[in-house]
Parts: C-alpha cells; structure tokens; sequence
C-alpha cells in the first residue's frame, strides 16, 4: 500500500482544494498519470502518481481543502515493484541518465504500440492541462523535448494541425453541397451559419474558428509559457505633439505612432534584452540582429499583427508611411506572410479608443510588448513648482520576467520617455 499525500509543489503552499479527480476507487494506474487536480492560493496543479497500481481508497472528497501532508487517497501496489511514498519522484528520476542512453534507444525504437494503447506520458502538469482544455487526448502527441517528453510546442503543433484537418473537411463538404445545388460558396456558407444559428433554442453562438481560433491558440501559449509582469508609466507628449504641428504647418504629417516606433528601436538598441527571444532548449537568450516592431492591429476579423522591418534604419517619416500602408493592408486583409513575419517587439496603440491601462499579454515568443493608452491634459506641478496643464499619456510594458528584470523594464522605458518627452535631442540622438 502507499499513501498518497498532498505536498509542497514549489510554491511554498500550506493548503489546497481538491477540485476533482481522475481517477476512482478501483481504477487501474501507472506512475505519472495524473491522479487529482488541487487548486492552490497561486495555481491549479495536478498530482501525478508516485506508481504503478490500483486506486484502494479516495480519503478526501472532491471541494475540501486539506493541509500539506494529509493523506488523499490510497494505492494498493503491484507485489515486488518499488515505491516512491510522498510522491516525491520527479521527471528527472523517470528519464533515463546520458550514461544508460545507450540502452535506452532500443527500446525506443521498439515496434509502434497497438493504435489506442496507452503509452507512458512525460509531459508536465500545466501542458496535460492544456491538452485537457483543447480535447486532445495526450497519447496521441509526439514528444519532441528530451527522451520524447510532450511540450506546450508538440501540443500546440498538434492541435492546429487537427483544426486544419477539420476545416479542410468542413470545406470539402460544404463545397460538394454548393456544386450539387448549383450556388455560389460564400452564399452557402453564409446560409449554413445563418441555419446553425436559428437552430440554437436556448443561446445565441458566434463561429469559433478561423483568426479567432488561432488567436486563442497563441494567447493561451502565451499565457501559460510566459512568466508576464506588467509596468505601467506615464508619459508627458505636450513637447511632441506641439512639435507636430509645426510641422502640419509645414505640410509634414506625421503620426506621434511614427515617433513612438523610432524611439522604441532606439530604446532597444541600448536595452537589447528586449529584442531577444529565450530558447529554453539550449539554455541562451538570443539577443536579435533586426529591430522589427509589430503593430498590434485591429481588424473585422479580429487582433493581426504586422510587422515594420529594420526600424532602425528607417526616418520617422518612412515609419509613418509604412504604418499606414501596413495597417490599410490590414483592413483590407491583403497581407502578406512577409508583412506578418520576422517580428522581434510589439506595440499596441489603444489610446484612441479610449483605454486608460491594461495588463497586455506578450506576442510569444518574443520578450515585450508597450500598450500606449489614452492621451489627456491635466494639471502637473512642474520642476520649478509651478503647476501647468499638459497632455500626459499613460502606457503599460508586459515583459518575460524569465528573461528581464523589473528594474531594466523601468530603465527601458525611461529611456523611450526621455526620447518621445523631448523631440529637440532627436536631430543629436539619432544622427
């Protein structure tokens, strides 16, 4: 017998709830698999078990919140096999060591397992989460990471190839229906909605697919794979937009967007922790060549992001053209895969809409993203303590606290500050 207790899971817990569990009395279970789902002051974890047997007793019931160290249920073990009681085991000690790599390929490259056995699983916690939300049954994943262990990466990859197929079926038979009678397809697909609709009796239900799916898809790996903090600031535009509009006076229109883009690139050049991406697999953060800014764009079919190219080597007036042929191609959905690729920092440009914060979630896999909100004039005491009205904008920066601190986030956006504050060192900064 073992008993399988609530543990420390790495976030300094004393207590959790149990929210419900896999398993019941008298199931049958392999080390690892997933036992019971415990939400905790922080997180929902999974506790996975600590061997090979049969499920004896459930001890706590499922919406009770137990102490470290109580009892949850009971194992009856296979005879002769070794026990691990506190479930302490960890993905470390299932994996082969490099010095039995040897005689472990082999048996890697066994014969395929009959289609719809089981398979033993390395796969974390949060990514069987994951595969849990989105319907997919993990053993039917390829783990690519170290000794076939399943990442977010293999899941997501998964997935959207499964929606592929699905739509691409979805299509097919919408399209043999449009031949046989002889319409036009978007009409049909348009009366196909518009009937999935009117058949719903008791909720009205928007299409779940296309941008809109993928853009779940991407903010969710976002979310669970980035560790995301968020810094809000204030900014003084009074000096650049009066700038502005002497030069409208001289028929030059340039967006403040245009000057916001040149000083995060140069911003970036100093502070190149920001335009980098974190490769987790071989342990570096790779600091990128290109300054490609991404406009997070909104549009009829939901959030897009294109990308200007080399910024810095861009004028601010090139910028300003450039965001304007971007995002009518946007609106238009005339984008190319070169107009969407090769992003290294992304900006988001609510103000206009009237946002006045938000926590933004980072384009993954890059380090940051800066939301410039609403601008609007207020009352400032002033260096020389006299009080003046000037037009303030606040933003707010997301950055990978695995890859930056807190104190170079600020450092950052002091520096793009002190840039779009004071338009009169440009012709000095950037000659």
């Amino acid at each position: 017998m073992v008993e399988v207790k609530l543990h420390d899971i790495g976030e300094g817990m004393t207590e959790g709830e149990i929210i419900h569990y896999f398993v019941k009395v008298g199931d049958t279970v392999k080390v690892d698999q997933p036992l019971v789902e415990v939400q905790t002051d922080k997180m929902v974890a999974e506790l996975p078990s600590p061997a090979s047997g049969k499920v004896k007793n459930i001890v706590v019931d499922s919406g009770t919140t137990v102490s470290v160290g109580t009892t949850i249920l009971v194992l009856e073990t296979e005879a002769g096999k070794s026990v691990v009681p506190e479930m302490e085991m960890k993905l470390e000690e299932a994996v082969p060591k490099k010095s039995e790599a040897s005689t472990t390929q082999p048996q890697q490259q066994a014969p395929a397992e009959n289609k719809g056995e089981k398979r033993f699983i390395i796969a974390a916690p949060y990514t069987r989460k994951i595969a849990r939300e989105f319907r997919v049954d993990i053993n039917e994943v390829t783990g690519t990471g170290t000794f076939g262990r399943i990442t977010v990466e293999d899941l997501y990859t998964f997935v959207k190839k499964r929606d592929e197929i699905q739509s691409s079926k979805e299509m097919k038979a919408v399209s043999n229906k449009v031949i046989e009678e002889k319409t036009e397809p978007t009409q049909e697909i348009q009366k196909q909605d518009v009937q999935n609709i009117k058949e719903t009796k008791e909720e009205d239900v928007l299409p779940f697919r296309g941008r809109r799916k993928q853009i779940a898809l991407k903010m969710t790996k976002s979310f669970y794979t980035i560790p995301h903090v968020t810094h809000f600031e204030e900014t003084d535009l009074t000096e650049l937009l009066s700038y502005r509009n002497d030069l409208k006076e001289m028929n030059l229109n340039v967006s403040a967007v245009a000057f916001f883009i040149k000083a995060i690139a140069v911003a970036l050049k100093q502070f190149p922790v920001f335009n980098a991406k974190l490769d987790e697999d071989n342990e570096v953060i790779r600091l990128e060549k290109e300054y490609n800014i991404g406009i997070a764009t909104d549009t009829k079919d939901g959030l897009i992001v294109p990308v200007i190219h080399h910024a810095d080597k861009l004028s601010v007036r090139q910028i300003h053209d450039k965001l304007k042929e971007l995002t009518k191609k946007a609106q238009e959905d005339k984008l190319t895969p070169t107009d969407l690729r090769g992003g290294t920092f992304t900006i988001s440009n609510v103000g206009p809409l009237g946002s006045i914060g938000a926590t933004p979630i980072i384009n993954h896999p890059e380090t940051g993203l800066i939301a410039f909100h609403k601008t609007k004039k207020m009352p400032v005491v002033m260096e020389n303590d006299e009080i003046a009205i000037r037009s303030i904008m606040t933003m707010s920066m997301a950055f990978d606290h695995r890859v930056a601190d807190g104190a170079t986030a600020v450092a950052f956006t002091n520096r793009f500050k002190q840039l779009v504050e004071n338009p009169k060192i440009w012709p000095i900064e950037l000659a």
